[in-house]
């Protein structure tokens, strides 16, 4: 079988560590009791590039029990854990997956997993979308799935320009996946990969948010709970609004870094912190990135203006800068809570993954119905997967009376 890893003797590990997500997962170990029985994936080839974490491997573990054949590299250089890599080649995946990938190796696991003839395509972050189409190896594909904020803006814009050739489910557009995922996960995973790279007290310190999305919400709410004094910057006035009426100071970010002690990007987008802002900055701020991609600090600008750089531990390198302040980079500037954590929680990517493995058995039941169209998937799906959560945690609801259900579809009934 055809795979690349770091070392397969790392698997002992990796099993132990996907045991345990296991047990932390119990919505997706539903929905593989209903895959090993009806196999809805039989014969199906799936490429993916996801973070090849304990999580990911039992999402493709569901997958594989619903009878598909997956291809599986990482969407993140330095995010990939070997040991699961390892124990999910044993578990028959073509993983094309290690840390510390360069860019050109990054690119090369991609092309591995793009020219087996995929069915479905599996994607955190539309790299594997946009090497597909860029490549013409569409032909194929009758449908695919995305993860996060990120991709699912590189897939509208492919739609809007009329350029997409399959259907995609955004499962990241799902309540149950942006509404946890993206503000709990992300939120707590963010911090931890934060504290682990440097050990530095939040409380009292002055805590720069760039991007009031839900990815920065669950930040800004977590960094106040251990008692940072968070400052928002945004472009987005809605979103600017709604930070000052949750109590966050908002401000540009050309008046925040003069102020910040850590900053933290969330925005989706390119250069949020340039030049001139770190040449701004207090000696020793601290900057981390939470966005998919590595360009909204702009590190090439940090290495021009830094006279010395030396690494301090693990993911926390020093650069001391022309003006003698000293700024510290936190995870080579990519995702601080992959790189210098483990990702979000089980439990909340339990939720996640039960979105994209409901994605992918929709994208086979419906694959001759749906257009070349960034689809969200449908609300009874999201809402199965909560009543399934909820159960799982012990929890039970309110059901609404044969009176209710006539009230509310009724317009004749007022007070």
């Amino acid at each position: 079988m055809d795979f690349k890893v770091k070392d397969l003797s790392l698997s002992p590990s990796g099993r132990t560590q996907i045991r345990w997500a296991e047990t932390r997962m119990p919505v997706l170990k539903l929905i593989k009791d209903e895959f090993s029985k009806g196999k809805p994936l039989s014969g199906v080839k799936i490429s993916a590039v996801l973070h090849v974490t304990k999580e990911t491997a039992v999402l493709v573990k569901t997958l594989i029990e619903g009878g598909a054949d997956v291809w599986l590299a990482g969407s993140n250089p330095l995010s990939t854990q070997d040991d699961v890599a390892a124990a999910l080649v044993e578990e028959g995946v073509h993983v094309y997956a290690w840390r510390g990938e360069t860019s050109e190796e990054y690119y090369w696991c991609i092309e591995r997993v793009s020219e087996i003839g995929p069915q479905i395509i599996v994607d955190d972050g539309a790299d594997l979308h946009a090497y597909i189409h860029s490549k013409g190896l569409t032909s194929s594909v009758y449908g695919g799935t995305e993860e996060t904020t990120t991709g699912v803006y590189r897939l509208r814009v492919l739609e809007r320009g009329g350029r997409l050739k399959y259907p995609v489910i955004a499962v990241n557009d799902s309540y149950t996946k942006y509404l946890f995922d993206n503000r709990y996960g992300t939120g707590q995973s963010t911090v931890d990969g934060i504290l682990r790279a440097t050990n530095v007290l939040i409380a009292g310190k002055v805590a720069v948010i760039a991007g009031y999305g839900w990815v920065g919400k669950g930040i800004a709410s977590r960094l106040r709970g251990l008692g940072a004094r968070v400052i928002i910057t945004e472009v987005n006035a809605v979103r600017a609004l709604e930070a000052v009426m949750e109590g966050f100071e908002v401000m540009p970010m050309d008046r925040a870094c003069e102020v910040g002690d850590l900053f933290i990007t969330a925005t989706g987008n390119t250069n949020v912190i340039r030049e001139e802002h770190i040449a701004k900055m207090k000696d020793g701020a601290i900057l981390a990135n939470a966005g998919h991609f590595n360009v909204e600090i702009d590190v090439n600008a940090l290495e021009n203006v830094a006279e010395q750089r030396r690494v301090i531990r693990d993911n926390l390198v020093e650069y001391v800068l022309n003006n003698g302040k000293r700024v510290y980079l936190l995870a080579e500037g990519r995702l601080v809570n992959l790189v210098a954590a483990e990702g979000h929680p089980s439990e909340v990517m339990d939720l996640s993954f039960s979105n994209q493995a409901y994605a992918i058995k929709y994208l086979v039941e419906k694959r001759s119905k749906l257009l070349n169209s960034v689809y969200k998937l449908p609300d009874e799906i999201d809402e199965l997967i909560a009543k399934l959560k909820l159960r799982s945690m012990g929890i039970s609801i309110d059901v609404l009376t044969e009176e209710q259900i006539k009230y509310l579809s009724s317009w004749e009934l007022g007070t």
